[in-house]
């Protein structure tokens, strides 16, 4: 079974951030792979496990992302892949990203393509979909179990706080979410093996892709940050002065009532 997971390299939102002109300033930041891919690189490799074949891990990026890359493999994945799109393009968006990936993957006879449900730094949840409709596969999201079969498919995924259960086939794209699987953690054997596994770097080039192709759609006119929140206000006195304290306010100052 030929396994593929599209992985991206975020900033670790329990490590301390610092923001400038609205934006994240990544001297001193920590990076991550993005929690919810790693969801999806245990699922694969459960399912190479069960099923044969082979797991490959993608991102597109820079050099920086080769350590995340690193750690999939020390994770248990066979080989990645690093698509460099840094020279080419400065800022893409989910169009950029999904654009690439299926430049890459259009040959690639994916059985399976897994991906995170949202990245935590945009939280879009729109590449996978997007590369799903543009190889022309099935897709389904936030997906918390998955069994396979010969080419069916049985998926069970959230839909707002209940389940839906379908049956699909193969070829198939997934994005993962928490409750899925248990993330395992790289073991020292796996980290020894994981500097002699393959890591293939390639560019905009290699895919027959230009940067016009793959420009972003979206154009970011400004970044704020939401404005501070009043201290809140206790009320005190007896409940009868509280209430209508409050209904005074909420009418005065909240303008709500």
């Amino acid at each position: 079974m030929n396994l593929i997971v599209l992985m991206k390299r975020t900033f670790d939102t329990e490590e301390k951030i610092t923001i400038s002109d609205g934006r994240i300033q990544e001297d001193g930041a920590e990076f991550i792979i993005n929690p919810y891919d790693e969801y999806a690189i245990e699922e694969a490799i459960q399912l190479r496990d069960k099923h044969g074949g082979e797991v490959t891990v993608i991102t597109v990026g820079n050099d920086d992302a080769e350590k995340q890359l690193r750690t999939a493999l020390a994770m248990g994945a066979d080989k990645a892949v690093l698509i460099n799109s840094e020279e080419d393009i400065e800022e893409g968006d989910q169009y950029t990203t999904s654009k690439i990936l299926v430049g890459y993957l259009k040959d690639k006879e994916a059985d399976i393509i897994l991906a995170g449900n949202v990245a935590i730094d945009g939280g879009s949840g729109q590449v996978g979909p997007r590369v799903a409709e543009g190889l022309g596969i099935a897709c389904v999201t936030t997906i918390t179990n998955i069994e396979v079969n010969g080419q069916n498919v049985l998926i069970t995924r959230d839909v707002e706080g209940d389940q839906e259960k379908i049956s699909t086939s193969l070829p198939l794209l997934v994005t993962c979410q928490q409750g899925l699987n248990e993330p395992r953690y790289p073991s020292l054997p796996g980290i020894m093996k994981a500097k002699k596994k393959p890591l293939e770097e390639l560019e905009l080039d290699d895919l027959d892709l230009d940067e016009e192709e793959a420009a972003p759609k979206t154009k970011t006119t400004d970044r704020f940050m939401p404005p501070e929140k009043a201290a809140g206000r206790i009320l005190k006195g007896d409940t009868a002065d509280q209430v209508k304290e409050l209904a005074a306010l909420l009418r005065s100052e909240a303008k709500v009532i």
